[in-house]
């Protein structure tokens, strides 16, 4: 059993503190903080996208501190990486006997590329539900976590968030790391859906003790899927520039009392960021201390005073009004439903189908071509195809995956931000796709649906001899 599973069996309330390595690798590690104990979370390509591997880190670790590969979170994202990359991963991490492992999906990449000169070369995204799904497939020693944003404030955006939440624990997820936010009450609501639906797992919180200077730079870089409001943002400035030592003790003190509501309300753990240096835990520490004999209702009303708040409305963003789905869109949607249906899904369409391109003509790279164009001229009007190979439309509410800039296909990853996409340029797929399943009473095939990916093979070939024919799928990736 890995290190965190036994400390989530115990119920033993536990840190991971997330280390970004900084040039050269140094940390002063330590093993428990206010009592409980601690792990070392490796974040995985932070700073650029040339970083170094959580693996390599972990040995430079290993070698030059006292961390050990017992007490080590590898961080896997797959930004930039394919379903190969992930099991050349795996592999290595079970050779070096590396279990706890949280699977992200990751943020954008620095120099991602759209593909627009050369489709190939489009960068592409891992979706944490697939990497889970074969992690577990692969090796049943692996305790893999997934990462959650419970700070959405829309509607469609929340819920795409919680029907995804839904497909990682179905996929085999063994614990959740909540994404970094301030409003309390989304962890509330948090613990009240895994009651509801009766979901029997750990979930560690993010904690970041926010200063000045952190919070303007979260703001300057609009890093993914972080809520920092403009009145937040000047509270901070004017508490710094009244008094920066003060300022300071309180930053440790909202995070001390992050820490304890989080324990209060029955969570497993804290995955605590940009605090790995011993000055800021010995400061943190300190802070769990002064208030641990307090009860829950009154660190929730120390942690609002602190942030000088008669309540957590303050520290949500301003809100939109509500996107509805129209008339147009449910045309559409009901359309390329009804066509699927009768060309792909029918008995007659089934048997034509597999008559015709169970021929060996359609192997040769002429046919290939000629009839990938065809696929491709008729669903890029339609749908915005990029000859993925693997059509899941059926599966997607016949909105194309490939539109999200990351080719999500099992719902959003973290960075939204009031239904917008992480890249800025246009609404979130995902937003729109619950909108459409609410509408057509199909919330269930977003829910329950795992998706498989695509392997880089599939793309660029038609996926319509694939449907009728996949025993005969050439471009299939090998086990």
């Amino acid at each position: 059993m890995s290190t965190l599973a036994t400390y989530f069996s115990k119920r033993q309330f536990c840190f991971s503190i997330e280390y970004i390595e900084h040039g050269q690798t140094q940390l002063d590690f330590i093993q428990d903080i206010a009592g409980d104990p601690t792990c070392v979370a490796i974040a995985d390509r932070v700073h650029a996208d040339e970083d170094r591997a959580p693996i390599e880190i972990t040995q430079s670790l290993i070698s030059n501190t006292s961390v050990t590969q017992q007490n080590v979170l590898l961080h896997y994202s797959g930004k930039g990486r394919d379903i190969s990359d992930l099991k050349q991963f795996l592999q290595e991490a079970a050779q070096r006997q590396y279990f706890d492992v949280l699977m992200l999906t990751g943020d954008r990449l620095k120099n991602h590329d759209f593909g627009q000169t050369q489709p190939k070369q489009r960068s592409r995204y891992l979706e944490s539900v697939n990497s889970v799904m074969y992690a577990k497939q692969a090796d049943s020693r692996f305790h893999l976590g997934v990462a959650f944003n419970p700070f959405k404030y829309t509607e469609s955006e929340r819920e795409a968030q919680y029907l995804k939440l839904h497909k990682k624990i179905k996929a085999g997820a063994d614990f959740i790391v909540t994404q970094l936010g301030y409003d309390l009450l989304q962890l509330k609501q948090l613990q009240l859906f895994l009651t509801q639906h009766a979901y029997h797992i750990p979930v560690m919180v993010c904690v970041m003790p926010l200063t000045y200077a952190r919070a303007k730079s979260i703001c300057k870089q609009s890093v993914a899927g972080i809520v920092i409001p403009p009145d937040l943002l000047e509270f901070l400035k004017q508490e710094h520039l009244r008094d920066a030592k003060d300022a300071e003790d309180k930053v440790y003190h909202r995070a001390a009392l992050h820490i304890l509501i989080a324990k209060h309300l029955g969570f497993a753990g804290i995955h605590l960021s940009a605090c790995e240096q011993p000055q800021q835990i010995r400061q943190l520490e300190q802070a769990i201390l002064k208030f641990q004999d307090l009860d829950f209702s009154q660190c929730w009303q120390k942690y609002l005073d602190l942030f000088g708040l008669p309540d957590m409305s303050a520290l949500r963003p301003d809100l939109i009004p509500p996107q509805s789905i129209g008339a147009r869109q449910m045309l559409k949607y009901y359309s390329l439903a009804y066509i699927h249906d009768a060309l792909f899904n029918s008995k007659v369409a089934m048997v034509v189908g597999r008559w015709l391109f169970k021929a060996k003509f359609w192997q040769h790279p002429v046919a290939d071509r000629t009839i990938l164009a065809v696929e491709h001229g008729i669903k890029s009007i339609s749908v915005g195809c990029d000859r993925c190979g693997q059509c899941r439309l059926a599966d997607t509410l016949y909105i194309c995956p490939e539109t999200c800039p990351k080719g999500l296909a099992n719902g959003p990853c973290g960075g939204t931000s009031l239904d917008r996409c992480e890249f800025g340029d246009r609404e979130c797929i995902h937003s729109q796709k619950y909108r459409i399943a609410k509408q057509a009473k199909q919330l269930s095939v977003l829910k329950q649906n795992l998706i498989a990916t695509v392997p880089i093979q599939s793309r660029q070939h038609s996926s319509w001899v694939k449907w009728f024919n996949p025993a005969q799928d050439r471009h299939k990736q090998s086990s």
